[in-house]
């Protein structure tokens, strides 16, 4: 048997379905030795890598409120984002506490990106809620971290997915879990912020075509989530994740199971 290795994939509230893939994992007895996660799937990486259950992590979503997450200030505004993080990190510390990477029941790492070097930055040492809180800080919605003479933001603006880094932790084989997907055209591209964030969902497209190619991974999955927002919280689309995230894992169980066993 083949060490398995999980890229989780950057997404926002598309990310519920790395949850649903989870799930589907455990209900057929597949643990991953190594996991690498990038903004939404940091946070569930890194709880998956404490010992959550799938289960705890969907109830744990399903209490979610928005308020749990707005921090909006004027401060935040004028360095160019709607929100600050602060609030990002206290339900990040919820679950994680002030657990280290070292202990872990997991090998984990997650991804930054450096906005002064615009090179990638990877977490595997210290403590896991504020290396998940940067690598979840999405450009104009959260202020990125400093971090001595780095600032930080969200990993997903130079690898979306983190395959490279999964296989640097051991992984003998990599299953990358993509939510996102391809680019999607877009019917209405109103009010600025909407322009630069579809600005940046061209690029990170852009990007994650060219790593695909540089570090394919054994087995690529994207579950269908149709239009559904990553920027916005709707727990019905919470429940429609995880369900699609579930059911394409499903589609799929058969090739996992053959290359973890090849």
């Amino acid at each position: 048997m083949k060490k398995l290795g999980l890229a989780l994939g950057s997404g926002g509230a598309r990310g519920v379905a790395h949850i649903g893939f989870l799930q589907a994992l455990d209900d057929n007895g597949i643990k991953p030795q190594f996991i690498s996660g990038c903004s939404m799937g940091s946070v569930v990486g890194s709880c998956y890598a404490l010992g959550m259950r799938p289960k705890d992590m969907m109830d744990a979503v399903r209490n979610l409120k928005a308020r749990d997450l707005l921090d909006l200030n004027i401060a935040a505004i004028r360095q160019g984002t709607l929100l600050k993080s602060k609030k990002l990190l206290a339900v990040l510390k919820r679950f994680l506490g002030h657990t280290t990477f070292e202990e872990l029941k997991i090998p984990f790492s997650c991804v930054g990106a450096d906005v002064i070097t615009g090179k990638k930055v990877v977490f595997d040492k210290g403590e896991v809620a504020p290396a998940v809180q940067a690598s979840s800080s999405i450009p104009l919605v959260f202020q990125p971290i400093e971090s001595g003479d780095q600032i930080i933001c969200d990993g997903g603006v130079v690898c979306r997915v983190p395959v490279e880094e999964v296989r640097n932790l051991g992984a003998e084989v990599v299953v990358s879990v993509d939510v996102l997907g391809p680019l999607r055209p877009e019917v209405k591209v109103n009010g600025m912020i909407r322009y630069l964030l579809r600005i940046i969902d061209i690029y990170d497209n852009e990007i994650t075509n060219r790593n695909k190619k540089e570090h394919p991974s054994d087995l690529y999955i994207s579950p269908d989530l149709g239009d559904i927002s990553q920027y916005k919280i709707d727990r019905a689309n919470f429940e429609v994740c995880y369900k699609k995230g579930y059911e394409c894992a499903m589609s799929v169980m058969d090739e996992i199971k053959k290359v973890i066993e090849d």
